[in-house]
């Protein structure tokens, strides 16, 4: 595959920043001394997870459509398994989580691979909806039936229709961007997680008055309005990248990190519901991988139908 000059630029500048973050990052842990900070060490753990995700991503991206469809496949399928996890289940769901496995997650990938968007955007809402229900009743086990049933279809949505929107931007034909569909997804991905970050990095300087104390007590109106602000103008910086101008990247991307919080919230509220603070431990020092998806989730969809109905041919 050609590899376009702005995804080398682009990694070049993402490399950039991960080097001169371990930098710092080793240089605070010899300032330390023997006596280990867990701050600090909590910070190192979280730059060697990016370098091996953005590591993942790149590869992915060497690959083309297949490696990124592949990669976000295999994202779906451990997220899903990380929900899934944490639902009840009975024997009577075998069956049905056999075919969210084994059928719908495949055969979702599928459809955007061979980019029949007008069946993978209703796959899942429609069709997965309807079997998994018969696929259950059918076992004759109504115990906890609607909760059961409902779990496993949440489970898809979030991790499997949502998620599978990422990949799905390689799908569209966009005038003057041929070939380059892949920066799209590397401009959520960076303006969602930075988002993130900036929220936390806000948040610990100028915290306050909380959002949402019983869902969250970390995220703050400070975190909230400091990251989303200067996300959005990271987002207007990377216009380049996109078929956007500045001013439609940084609104987009405005969109995008909200939607992106309020994921997080969402998901933070079914970690509460289930009694737990982490989704799994996949990635040291970020916790699950739906820990790392939760704002993602939100945004890809948004994100993906706005490009497509604007700017798509």
């Amino acid at each position: 595959m050609n590899t376009p000059a702005e995804v080398l630029m682009l990694f070049g500048g993402i490399l950039a920043v991960l080097v001169v973050a371990t930098t710092i990052g080793q240089v605070l842990a010899r300032r330390v001394g023997p006596e280990p900070s867990p701050t600090i060490e909590n910070l190192n753990q979280r730059i060697l997870a990016w370098w091996v995700m953005v590591g993942l991503i790149g590869l992915a991206f060497l690959f083309g459509k297949t490696g990124v469809i592949l990669l976000f496949a295999f994202t779906s399928f451990a997220a899903l398994r990380e929900f899934l996890t944490l639902t009840p289940t009975r024997l009577g769901d075998h069956w049905a989580l056999l075919a969210a496995f084994l059928v719908v997650l495949p055969v979702q990938y599928y459809l955007i691979w061979i980019e029949w968007y007008g069946l993978y955007s209703i796959f899942i809402p429609v069709y997965a909806f309807l079997l998994l229900p018969i696929i259950a009743a059918v076992s004759g086990d109504t115990t906890r039936f609607l909760e059961r049933v409902a779990f496993v279809q949440w489970g898809l949505m979030i991790t499997v229709f949502c998620v599978s929107h990422v990949p799905a931007f390689l799908t569209l034909d966009i005038p003057g961007h041929a070939g380059k569909q892949v920066l799209l997804v590397a401009f959520l991905v960076i303006v969602v997680q930075g988002s993130d970050v900036l929220q936390y990095v806000f948040g610990k300087l100028f915290g306050r008055h909380k959002v949402a104390p019983s869902l969250s007590p970390s995220k703050t109106w400070e975190g909230l309005i400091g990251g989303v602000a200067s996300a959005s103008l990271v987002g207007a910086g990377l216009w380049w990248i996109t078929p956007f101008s500045p001013f439609q990247a940084g609104i987009i991307a405005l969109i995008v990190c909200l939607m992106g919080f309020f994921g997080g919230l969402v998901m933070s509220a079914i970690k509460r519901d289930r009694g737990v603070k982490d989704w799994g431990r996949m990635i040291e020092g970020h916790g699950g991988m739906l820990d790392r998806l939760d704002s993602v989730i939100f945004a890809a969809p948004i994100m993906f139908h706005i490009t497509r109905y604007w700017f798509s041919a």
